[in-house]
């Protein structure tokens, strides 16, 4: 919906009346779901309607957003990124994390702890570490 691949009114309106109609209303929707239903149980459950629903709208993305064009053209550049970066921190280790260089103490192979810390960034900090790593920063000269 930010990407705007879709708009809300996109999203079937069955799944919408059950999960709810904006994307918070159905995280909360879903959050809820599974406190209320694993309250006091030896696992995590989803009630009934609430996982069908999820399960449709999980279809309804695959068929819509995630194997969109607009979508699919940024996995090109997105699987570069990943790369750069990868190869980035092999070579300048330093740059990683003290968690990250503790596991390497402790014997972790060099390519897992890479692979563990770029898995747990989020889109918009591999773009930020890729920008600060690969593309220049403006400058500025004394009186221009």
């Amino acid at each position: 919906i930010r990407a705007e691949i879709l708009t809300e009114d996109d999203i079937p309106s069955e799944i919408r009346k059950t999960l709810g109609f904006t994307t918070k209303q159905r995280l909360n929707t879903l959050i809820h779901n599974v406190i209320m239903n694993s309250m006091d149980q030896d696992d995590i459950r989803m009630s009934a309607d609430i996982q069908e629903a999820m399960f449709e709208l999980r279809h309804f993305m695959f068929d819509h957003v995630y194997t969109n064009p607009i979508a699919k053209g940024e996995e090109v550049k997105a699987k570069a990124m990943i790369r750069q970066l990868f190869g980035f921190y092999k070579d300048h280790i330093e740059f990683l994390p003290e968690k990250y260089l503790a596991m390497l103490d402790e014997g972790e192979k060099t390519e897992r702890v890479i692979c563990d810390y770029i898995a747990g960034m989020t889109d918009q900090y591999a773009i930020t570490k890729f920008s600060e790593y690969f593309l220049p920063q403006a400058w500025q000269v004394d009186g221009y």
